[in-house]
């Protein structure tokens, strides 16, 4: 990007450069910013949508508060593209989610004015008023922002924070509540409900807007304003205000891409101590309208013509295992009327929209909830219904005392799908799977399964069904392996089986899950060069299977293991353990993800930078040669 194209976005190299400007100049600021994000997105794909929507507040907050000493809480971090370019990160913003790049996402260690690391929904609160608490503490006067949106406002924590907070009357913090009816997907549950009730009263929203205007450039006033509006809107909605009831003084709605109306009120704000909200309406895509017109495909859009909005397509290839999951819940939906579908505010991510269009009354977005997902599916469960519950690896961890006491405890036929396990790519170490077949490893009654490639991944679904007891699959983000899956008879793959690929006598490798296609070719490479390789697909981690163990360990005195996984508590250490318990002479290297957190990258890049890609399971099998 040439930025001589622009006239103010090269001279703001930080905030202090922003507060130079006049509010007339902070609007053609904002116009350039925006433009620039959305052509450095349509070649260096991110999070789009979610940006475009906070460029006036993100400037805003920057120009009132004293960043960094004063801290902004991000959450998520989807929508921090503007507040990096203001920050310092203008040239670095090419980078982005690139190996060895900035991060898509906040990062304490990238940047003092990243308060706090996103990426993980609904924490801002309560880090923010750790933060708020600490100052007070220490007697310092800091102001502390939280920035939440109204789909990361539905998880649990955001409440809990609210409700802690609410209860310090002189802590100083502000949540702002960034409201654009969307999470990744549609907004869904009582909560947006109850904001859009609150944002779309013409006549409390009239009578607002004439009494900020006159009053908000004296703070105890715009107090005033604010209590006499919540009475006032007490009258004409017929309903209480929820936050002012957990002790936050609620201020809005307002215009989040009004930039004059937004300065003034967050100034003003400024000087009122305690814990406040500001409701601030927005937009997602604003500005773009490819993005406005379709809010959940543009929050990522990959690569696109910035001119035409047409998104650029990467090819035809195999189908995604998003979409073989979300095919084989409809077909086995339609033969089982016991089959129900949960996402917490995925639907359009792990393809549970199918079910979703087809069946809307078995298919439920909770929101971005995942431990009530998990605790409803077994709700359902123990009522006699089959639900596939269906969340994001790196998501699942939130959910893991929901897993144990109220699903594995009671041995319920919860089924839980694992999408975007292992690395994931760009999203970096918030979004990696890296930690799922270590963490479900110790649970007992749990089943815990892994599929090679399309067919298994449809046949483990099928299994899943006709299985007693809670059952976990978890697979990949991307393509597959291009097996024919569609229309196939189900195949039933009993727990605790696995199956041998390939026969030899001098090393064996045992894999789990879709990285097994890499071992594979690591196997014809070195086969080709003399090395004789059994290949075995242990396709359960939980149980292990033990008749394939024995085998391997009368065979073979050199194994390597492979998992997109943590190598710690994982596959290969359950495999090393059994040999040693059975007194198995064997020599056991695994394979998988080290005792670090993985940056971000293309998965190609990180599977070679972590040492199991197909060139780096070769050289293991050669090292025992």
């Amino acid at each position: 990007m040439v930025l001589t194209e622009y006239t103010l976005l090269g001279r703001i190299d930080s905030p202090d450069d922003l507060k130079k400007l006049s509010l007339e100049e902070l609007r053609a600021y904002c116009d350039e910013l925006r433009g620039y994000i959305i052509q450095q997105c349509a070649t260096n794909p991110g999070h789009l949508a979610s940006s475009l929507g906070t460029v006036e507040l993100s400037a805003a907050l920057h120009y009132v508060f004293r960043t960094p000493d004063d801290k902004i809480v991000w959450d998520v971090g989807h929508q921090t593209y503007a507040h990096k370019i203001i920050t310092g990160r203008r040239e670095a913003f090419a980078s982005k989610r690139r190996l060895g790049g900035i991060s898509g996402f906040p990062r304490m260690d990238e940047s003092p004015y990243d308060a706090f690391g996103g990426g993980h929904s609904s924490v801002s609160i309560s880090a923010a008023f750790g933060m708020a608490k600490a100052a007070e503490l220490r007697g310092e006067r800091r102001q502390v922002v939280a920035v939440i949106g109204d789909g990361a406002m539905t998880g649990g924590l955001a409440f809990e924070g609210l409700n802690n907070a609410g209860a310090s009357k002189r802590t100083n913090l502000l949540v702002i509540l960034n409201d654009n009816n969307m999470a990744i997907d549609q907004a869904t549950g009582a909560l947006k409900n109850y904001l859009l009730k609150i944002s779309t009263s013409v006549r409390y929203n009239r009578l607002k807007r004439r009494v900020w205007r006159a009053f908000s450039h004296v703070p105890p006033l715009l107090h005033l304003c604010q209590k006499t509006g919540n009475a006032v809107k007490q009258g004409l909605l017929k309903n209480s205000n929820l936050f002012e009831s957990l002790n936050f003084r609620y201020f809005g709605p307002v215009d989040g891409h009004n930039l004059k109306e937004l300065v003034r009120v967050l100034a003003a704000l400024r000087d009122i101590d305690g814990p406040k909200l500001l409701h601030v309406m927005t937009v997602k895509g604003k500005g773009y309208l490819p993005a406005e017109h379709d809010q959940s495909v543009w929050h990522a859009p990959g690569k696109f013509d910035p001119s035409t909005g047409r998104r650029l397509s990467g090819g035809a290839g195999a189908a995604r295992y998003q979409d073989v999951f979300g095919e084989t819940l409809v077909e086995l939906a339609r033969q089982d009327p016991r089959v129900v579908g949960i996402t917490p505010a995925m639907p359009s991510g792990c393809s549970m929209n199918l079910l979703m269009r087809e069946m809307p009354d078995r298919c439920f977005d909770v929101g971005i909830a995942e431990g009530h997902a998990v605790t409803f599916s077994a709700g359902l469960a123990a009522a006699g219904m089959r639900p596939f519950c269906n969340i994001y690896s790196t998501f699942m961890q939130r959910a893991y005392d929901n897993v144990i006491h109220d699903v594995a405890l009671q041995r319920l036929p919860v089924v839980l799908c694992l999408d975007r396990g292992g690395l994931v790519g760009e999203d970096g170490a918030t979004h990696h799977g890296a930690f799922d077949l270590a963490y479900f490893g110790p649970i007992p009654n749990l089943i815990v399964a892994a599929p090679m490639d399309e067919a298994e991944l449809r046949n483990l679904l099928y299994t899943a069904l006709l299985t007693e007891q809670p059952f976990v699959i978890r697979y990949p983000r991307g393509r597959g392996a291009g097996v024919s899956w569609r229309g196939v008879p189900f195949e039933q793959l009993p727990p605790g089986r696995g199956r041998r690929l390939h026969e030899g006598h001098d090393v064996a490798v045992l894999s789990i899950g879709t990285i097994g296609n890499f071992a594979a070719a690591a196997v014809a490479r070195a086969e080709a060069e003399g090395l004789s390789v059994a290949h075995y697909d242990l396709r359960y981690c939980k149980p292990l299977d033990l008749e394939l163990l024995h085998e391997v360990g009368r065979s073979f005195r050199s194994v390597v293991t492979v998992e997109d996984g943590a190598v710690c508590g994982g596959v290969g250490q359950a495999v090393t353990a059994f040999f040693n318990a059975h007194g198995y002479p064997v020599r056991v290297r695994s394979l998988g993800i080290g005792d670090t957190f993985v940056e971000h990258g293309t998965p190609d890049e990180l599977y070679a930078l972590c040492g199991y890609d197909a060139e780096g399971i070769y050289h293991a099998l050669k090292s025992f040669r």
